[in-house]
């Protein structure tokens, strides 16, 4: 996927009617049909792109090694896919082999206890 703002030509086929309506627009704006398209085409990429259901699909489809990052970067803004990228790091990475620490105290000898089977007979 370029970046390059460079035309590049598509054609698709659409319903008449909805050229139809497009034509009518571009006339009642005084503008070109393909700028229609372009600008709409546009909305709709940022609005899809700053959508949560979007993001969290492209994270999950990035994480299940279903696209390069190169594609996630297309697809969300740099920050985004750069945060992507660290935590799918922390998510590859073995655990650390940590014992639970037995010399310290952080409650420092204040404990309380509660009796969860008086909850229980609720």
């Amino acid at each position: 996927m370029g970046t390059s703002n460079d035309p590049r030509r598509v054609h698709f086929q659409s319903p008449e009617y909805l050229i139809d309506r497009l034509d009518a627009i571009a006339d009642l704006f005084d503008k070109d049909r393909t700028d229609l398209l372009v600008e709409a085409i546009r909305e709709y990429i940022e609005d899809t792109a700053d959508s949560e259901t979007f993001q969290e699909l492209v994270a999950t489809k990035y994480y299940d090694d279903q696209l390069e990052f190169e594609t996630v970067k297309q697809l969300v803004d740099a920050e985004t896919a750069q945060r992507l990228r660290l935590l799918k790091a922390d998510l590859e990475d073995e655990p650390l082999d940590l014992a639970a620490p037995d010399d310290v105290d952080v409650y420092e000898g204040d404990v309380t206890t509660v009796d969860t089977a008086a909850d229980d007979d609720r």
